[in-house]
C-alpha cells in the first residue's frame, strides 16, 4: 500500500487528504480531468464525470495517463471496474468525426459500425442527416453542425470537428510588442488554441488573457468579431488592442446600446446582441454583416441562451473562448464543449502565481453573529427571504468599517449584492457608489481616478464582477453575493491579482453571518478557489481590529 493523499473509489469520487505533503501535486495532477465538489477543512471531494473525461481528451491526455496519476497517488487499490469505466469513456471521444468530404461536403465518419448504427437511429439526430454514403460515412446537413454535435454530447458520443473553418475577410493584424512581449503560458495558450482549430482558454484573472485573444487575432490576420459581458469591457478590450496591436482606431468598431459601428474589428456586446423585440433579435444581423474569420468570446462562463443558439450556427468560424473559470452555476458547460469548443488550455492559479504573473493573495471568511433581533426575525421569515436578511445585516456594516481602517492607505473594493446595503455603505465610508444605473461615463471616470489612486476605496455591485481593469486594487471586502456562485467568487478575487508593483500580497475579505445560509452558500462558493490552492482562513469578527 502507498501512502498517497487520495482515495479512488467505485462510485467515481476522489477524496484528498489536504494535509498531506503530496497534496498540492496531485490536486494539480486532477483538476485537470476531475470536478470538485465539496472541500471542507481536511478532505476535499472531486468527481470524474464524463465531460471532464473528454475535456481531458480534446487537450491531450490519453486514458492511460489519467489511470496513472489515480495509481501514482492512490492511497488504496483503485477499484478495477473504475479504471475500465475511464479507459471506456474517454475512448468514445472522437469515436465519431466531423469531416469534409470533397463529393458529398460535411460528413460524419466513424471507424465504428455499430456506434454510427446508434445515432443513425436517435430520433433528434435524423432530420439533421443526409443519405448514407456507406457503412461508416453519412452526409450532414451544413447548417446543422452545431445542433448535431449538440444532441450527439447528450447520447455520450461527442464527435471531434475535423471540417475545418472559413479563412473570413483577411485583415492584417500584427502584434505590437514594443516594451512587452507575450509569456510563455500565453504563446502557449494561443499555439494550443490554433491547432485545435477552436475551443476554451482557461487562465486566472489577471493574467492577460485580452492578450491571448490579440495573439490569436494577429495568427488569423482576418476581421474578429469579439462579444463582451458590458460596455466598459468593450472599450477597455479596445484600449488594449489599440496598445498592443497594429490596429487603429478606424478599424476597431463599438457595437453596444449606445453605438452601432461594424468595421473588420467589432467588438459587441451580449446584452445587445440578445436584446429582444417582438419576439425577435433585430441585432443578431450582426453575425452576418462580415464574413468573420475569428469569433473571441470573453467570460464565455457567462453565454446567454441565446448567444449559444446563434453559435450553433458559426461552427465554420474559428471560435475562442475566454474564461478564469468554466464553471456554469446553470450546468451549461456541455453547450460551451459542444458549440464553442473543448477545453485547449488551463493554468492552474498558483502556477501562474508562482511565476510571478499574479498577486499572491490571502482569503479570511469574518464570521459575525446576527443581533438576537435581527436572529429571530431570520428565524421566523419566509425561506425566500432568509438570504436577503442574513446577507444585509447591519452587524456586517459596523466590520467593513474596522476593515476599511485597518488597511488604510490600500486601494479597497467593497463589494455586495444588495443594492441598499451598498448605498448605505458608501455613505458611511464616504466613497463612491458603482451600480447598474450608473452611466457608463460615470463609471469609467470613478474606475480611472481608482487606477490612478485619487479615489482610495470604491463600492461595487455585481457590474464589476467581470472584465474590470482595477490593477492597483489590493484589498476586496465582500459583504454579500449571488448565493453560492462559484464562478462569482473567482472572479471578485480576481480583481484583486494583478502584481503589485511592490509585491505585496492582495487580501480578499468575505464578511459572513454565522449560523445562517449566508455561512452555507459563502462554503459552496469557495469551492472554485478551493480547488485551486487557495485557503480560507476563518476569524471572528471580534478579532479583526488586532494588526494584520
Amino acid at each position: 500500500m502507498v501512502d498517497g493523499p487520495l482515495i479512488v473509489q467505485s462510485d467515481k469520487t476522489i477524496l484528498l487528504e489536504v494535509d498531506h505533503a503530496q497534496a498540492t501535486e496531485a490536486r494539480h495532477a486532477i483538476a485537470a480531468f476531475a470536478e470538485l465538489e465539496r472541500a471542507p477543512e481536511h478532505i476535499h471531494s472531486y468527481r470524474l464525470t464524463p465531460l471532464g473525461l473528454w475535456n481531458a481528451r480534446a487537450a491531450g491526455l490519453d486514458a492511460e495517463q489519467v489511470l496513472n496519476t489515480l495509481l501514482t497517488y492512490s492511497r488504496f487499490p483503485v477499484p478495477h471496474s473504475l479504471l475500465i469505466d475511464i479507459e471506456e469513456t474517454m475512448s468514445r471521444y472522437g469515436r465519431l468525426r466531423l469531416e469534409k468530404d470533397p463529393q458529398h461536403g460535411l460528413v460524419l465518419r466513424t471507424n465504428d459500425y455499430p456506434v454510427l448504427e446508434e445515432v443513425l437511429h436517435a430520433k433528434k439526430i435524423q432530420p439533421l442527416l443526409g443519405p448514407r454514403i456507406d457503412g461508416e460515412t453519412v452526409v450532414v446537413q451544413s447548417a446543422m453542425r452545431g445542433q448535431l454535435k449538440q444532441l450527439l454530447l447528450k447520447l455520450g458520443w461527442p464527435a471531434e470537428d475535423f471540417a475545418g473553418y472559413v479563412d473570413g475577410t483577411p485583415h492584417p493584424i500584427l502584434l505590437n510588442e514594443d516594451g512587452w512581449a507575450l509569456r510563455p503560458y500565453q504563446k502557449l495558450a494561443t499555439e494550443n488554441f490554433w491547432a485545435g482549430g477552436s475551443g476554451v482558454v482557461v487562465l486566472p484573472c489577471g493574467a492577460g488573457k485580452t492578450l491571448v485573444g490579440a495573439a490569436a487575432m494577429a495568427t488569423s490576420s482576418t476581421t474578429t468579431l469579439i462579444l463582451v459581458t458590458n460596455t466598459v469591457s468593450a472599450r477597455q478590450w479596445k484600449d488594449e488592442l489599440l496598445k498592443r496591436t497594429s490596429l487603429t482606431e478606424d478599424e476597431i468598431g463599438e457595437y453596444s446600446g449606445a453605438v452601432k459601428e461594424v468595421r473588420p474589428v467589432t467588438i459587441a456586446t451580449y446584452q445587445v446582441l440578445t436584446l429582444k423585440r417582438g419576439g425577435l433579435y433585430p441585432h443578431l444581423e450582426l453575425l452576418d454583416a462580415n464574413d468573420w474569420g475569428l469569433i473571441i468570446y470573453d467570460e464565455v462562463h457567462l453565454l446567454p441562451a441565446p448567444i449559444f443558439r446563434m453559435t450553433a450556427d458559426l461552427q465554420a468560424r474559428r471560435r475562442l473562448g475566454l474564461t478564469a473559470t468554466l464553471v456554469r452555476e446553470d450546468g451549461r458547460e456541455g453547450e460551451v464543449f459542444s458549440l464553442i469548443g473543448p477545453k485547449r488550455y488551463d493554468a492552474p492559479w498558483k502556477d501562474i502565481e508562482a511565476q510571478g504573473y499574479i498577486a499572491p493573495a490571502d482569503c479570511i471568511e469574518v464570521r459575525v453573529d446576527l443581533p438576537r433581533d435581527e436572529r429571530v426575525t431570520y428565524a421566523m421569515a419566509e425561506d425566500g427571504d432568509k438570504y436577503r436578511l442574513c446577507s444585509t445585516s447591519e452587524t456586517k456594516s459596523k466590520v467593513v468599517e474596522q476593515l476599511v481602517r485597518r488597511h488604510d492607505g490600500d486601494q479597497i473594493l467593497v463589494i455586495g449584492q444588495y443594492i441598499d446595503q451598498l448605498d448605505e455603505l458608501a455613505e458611511r465610508l464616504d466613497a463612491p457608489v458603482i451600480k447598474g444605473e450608473t452611466p457608463v461615463k460615470e463609471r469609467q471616470r470613478l474606475f480611472a481616478a481608482f487606477r490612478e489612486g485619487e479615489l482610495k476605496t470604491l463600492v461595487v455591485s455585481k457590474v464589476a464582477n467581470f472584465s474590470i481593469d482595477l490593477p492597483e486594487a489590493s484589498v476586496a471586502i465582500q459583504v454579500s453575493g449571488s448565493f453560492g456562485s462559484r464562478q462569482e467568487e473567482a472572479q471578485r478575487l480576481g480583481r484583486l491579482l494583478r502584481p503589485k508593483a511592490d509585491g505585496r500580497a492582495a487580501h480578499f475579505y468575505t464578511v459572513v453571518a454565522r449560523d445562517t445560509l449566508d455561512q452555507d452558500f459563502a462554503a459552496k462558493r469557495q469551492r472554485f478557489l478551493a480547488e485551486q490552492g487557495y485557503a480560507y482562513s476563518i476569524q471572528d469578527a471580534a478579532d479583526i481590529e488586532k494588526p494584520v
